[in-house]
């Protein structure tokens, strides 16, 4: 029975197709861009000479581009994904890559399996769909948490530089300039446009809404109602910067609190699969007897669901609103 090595081979290309995909990202946009790297973007592109106009224009046109692709079929399951993790491939750009991983999975399948041709072109469609997919989710995933973790520290920077009498365009420049990437470009991009004439309770609105953050919001809704009614900014801003930090330590407790419950359906899922390999890879021939039997092929259809439905549920039990 062959299914433990071509179990193998899929998980080794379905690996390699994540590491050609990061490959091709670090080799077409350089390291900068990568998210271990802890620089400021803009101000990188602007020491190399580029225009204030060219960059924005260009950090700009990269955080809109997956959003307005949504009409595309199936992009838009990612295109919310791709705009939260600021992936500097255009939507084309994406599509291409998952058909380049789709056929170089097909050509691996093709060496390394004997499994019929239709199945072969069904899995490699799958493996180069879902390898993008779990790249894009993992970058936006991290993306989304440095940006949650720098906004407590950002808006403290905003209050003391208020405190000292800045006015808050200034003040939005001044973070831009202090804070490391992911959340110094954005507020790059926000002091920019507010340099050209955006209003900036606007721009701050649409930047919350892009990145999809309570938090951000509550910092947009802030800046918007003092502009309208007035008031001390600084003294808000610190209330709110309070605020956001309890969130965020109420947020890890309850991360804390449900990581057994998360971690058992996990386990749960992930032990049959494990047993079943290991009585493969132990005993090849142990089921062979029922290999051919009509229900075999059903009955592993309908465990694969159900394991599949108990991390779905295990997931929506545990994901608790903060």
């Amino acid at each position: 029975m062959q299914l433990p090595m071509e179990a193998i081979i899929y998980v080794a290309i379905f690996v390699g197709v994540l590491a050609l995909v990061e490959g091709i990202y670090l080799v077409a946009f350089g390291k900068s861009i990568s998210l271990n790297s802890r620089v400021n973007r803009r101000l990188d592109m602007l020491e190399k000479g580029a225009g204030r106009e060219q960059v924005l224009e260009q950090l700009r046109k990269e955080m809109q581009q997956h959003m307005k692709s949504q009409s595309i079929p199936l992009y838009s399951l990612l295109a919310d994904k791709a705009q939260k993790a600021a992936i500097a491939f255009s939507p084309r750009q994406l599509i291409m890559i998952m058909g380049l991983v789709s056929a170089m999975a097909f050509v691996g399948l093709s060496i390394g399996t004997a499994t019929d041709t239709a199945l072969r072109i069904v899995v490699s469609i799958a493996i180069g769909i879902g390898g993008v997919y779990a790249w894009v989710n993992h970058k936006a995933k991290k993306r989304m948490g440095m940006i949650e973790e720098q906004l407590p520290d950002a808006v403290e920077l905003m209050v003391r530089s208020l405190r000292v009498g800045n006015p808050f365009v200034s003040t939005i420049q001044v973070v831009a300039n202090e804070v490391q990437d992911p959340l110094g470009t954005e507020f790059g991009v926000i002091a920019d446009e507010c340099a050209y004439g955006r209003d900036v309770g606007e721009a701050l609105k649409d930047m919350a809404e892009r990145l999809d953050m309570q938090d951000m919001r509550f910092l947009a809704v802030a800046v918007g109602i003092q502009q309208q009614s007035g008031g001390n900014l600084a003294e808000i801003l610190a209330g709110l910067a309070k605020v956001i930090r309890a969130r965020f330590r109420l947020f890890r407790r309850v991360k804390a609190i449900t990581a057994e419950a998360q971690w058992s359906g996990k386990f749960l899922s992930g032990f049959p699969v494990a047993c079943l390999i290991f009585i493969l890879v132990k005993d090849p021939g142990y089921y062979d007897e029922v290999l051919d039997h009509p229900w075999f092929i059903p009955a592993c259809f309908v465990v694969a669901i159900l394991l599949t439905l108990n991390l779905i549920v295990m997931k929506i039990i545990t994901n608790i609103k903060v």
